[in-house]
């Protein structure tokens, strides 16, 4: 057995300082993944033929789904990794990755230049993306929920999306800053490669920081047990995917449509003021900031089923009155923003504290690195992609309708689940109503078997 604090006694200044670490990494690591999304439009004039517009953007945001293909297996091979070498060196490697693949972006040739290579490269560097992300997500979610006190669980797990919109928002910044320095022919021909760059760069910053956090107190309790504990029925682990993909499906459809890619959709498909957009895409996600504490802490006093219940109904309901609103007045991307993002907080706040209630210690960064990154490649990814080919036929409110129908799935995975909230991570077992109370728990070699079906 290591000789370090049991988990519930970590240092305060050793959880703040890994806590930091833990999310700086991530406001970088998602300015990286959201400036495609942000420059598509761009991307797609550049590396594809753009003798017609929009089958040009259909085949960039083909790529982007493409690159979440690869997001499944990045779960699982640095979950895994990160279950047997620890949380920390992972994260560290996740970053190298994503700051390889944006620099990669930033200097791949056009496609008036190198022809169809152009497009060959963009797709090796978003899968890169890929891999590196569906990694990154799994293990940063364990490792903020195994640093956090276990009645705050909710309130810190909050600070892992709350560092994905400052990452957004960075992105977002500096996309309205260049749009409104650099005119729009200079914009795409140089000015989205400015961008890369800086990701790039910033990428370094991230890599100092994390080397400065501490590993997870509950991996260094478990990594010596971890090989004898017994392990639990195959169908009991595919039930605890099913489960994390139900609750994870309306908040991917839910957070690509509402954020990623909702200023580049109001320009390519509203005719909206590129910089009109991305300011008004900021201030919204400025809204988000407050709200992604608040949220996490009501999951801390009311239960993670309620919040769960609360974000099932409130996105089935304000779907489709939150798609009317947009028109190409900047000012209505503000509310549709604002309004879906608000419905958003109330799954995504919980969420890191929620998978790591959900999977046993050993195995948590691979299992929840695996059904997480699945539910965004299945749902997150394909997003963008179904909405637009669905508005461009005049059918916008069928993708409406699917969004709607995805966050029932969150009120559904609510009524089946137990209440996890302040639970020990240490004896994590089966999460639904009607399981014994002395469940076996998943080995690492089980989880590995699930995800190789």
């Amino acid at each position: 057995m290591n000789s370090s604090a049991p988990p519930e006694q970590t240092p305060e200044l050793d959880r703040a300082r890994s806590l930091r670490a833990a999310v700086s990494g991530n406001i970088l690591e998602w300015f990286d993944w959201t400036l495609y999304a942000i420059f598509s439009t761009y991307l797609a004039s550049n590396f594809f033929d753009d003798s017609d517009p929009t089958s040009a953007l259909l085949s960039t945001l083909a790529v982007f789904a493409v690159g979440f293909v690869a997001r499944p297996f990045g779960g699982l091979v640095f979950g895994r990794l990160a279950d047997r070498k620890g949380r920390k060196f992972t994260m560290v490697l996740t970053m190298c990755l994503m700051a390889v693949a944006s620099l990669a972006i930033a200097l791949i040739p056009s496609y008036e230049s190198i022809g169809v290579w152009a497009s060959f490269a963009l797709l090796i560097a978003r899968l890169t993306q890929g891999l590196a992300h569906g990694g990154e997500a799994g293990v940063s979610y364990t490792y903020v929920g195994e640093i956090s006190p276990r009645d705050r669980r909710g309130l810190w797990g909050s600070s892992v999306f709350t560092a994905v919109t400052f990452g957004v928002m960075l992105a977002t910044l500096v996309a309205a800053l260049l749009t409104g320095i650099l005119g729009k022919d200079d914009m795409s021909r140089y000015g989205w490669r400015i961008a890369f760059a800086i990701g790039a760069v910033l990428g370094l910053y991230a890599l100092f920081l994390r080397r400065a956090a501490s590993e997870s107190p509950h991996f260094e309790e478990n990594s010596d047990s971890a090989a004898t504990a017994p392990p639990i029925a195959r169908k009991d682990i595919v039930k605890i995917g099913v489960l994390i993909l139900m609750l994870s499906a309306g908040q991917n459809a839910a957070y690509y449509t509402w954020a990623t890619f909702a200023s580049a959709y109001a320009i390519s498909a509203k005719g909206m003021d590129p910089n009109g957009a991305f300011i008004a895409s900021l201030l919204a996600q400025l809204v988000v900031l407050a709200l992604l504490p608040l949220s996490g802490h009501l999951s801390d006093k009311y239960g993670r089923r309620t919040m769960a219940a609360a974000f099932g109904i409130s996105g089935a309901v304000l779907v489709l009155p939150i798609a009317a609103i947009l028109t190409a007045q900047p000012w209505t991307l503000f509310v549709t923003q604002a309004m879906g993002l608000a419905v958003w907080c109330c799954a995504s706040a919980m969420y890191p504290a929620l998978m790591s209630e959900l999977v046993p210690t050993r195995a948590r960064a691979m299992g929840v690195g695996f059904a997480t990154s699945l539910s965004v490649a299945i749902f997150g990814g394909t997003a963008p992609y179904l909405n637009t080919w669905l508005t461009s036929r005049d059918l916008g409110w069928v993708f409406s309708v699917y969004v709607g129908a995805l966050c029932l799935l969150s009120l559904v995975a609510a009524l089946i689940m137990k209440e996890t909230k302040g639970i020990d991570l240490s004896t994590v077992g089966m999460p639904f109503r009607n399981s014994d109370k002395n469940e076996h728990q998943a080995s690492p070699s089980d989880l590995g078997e699930l995800s190789n079906r």
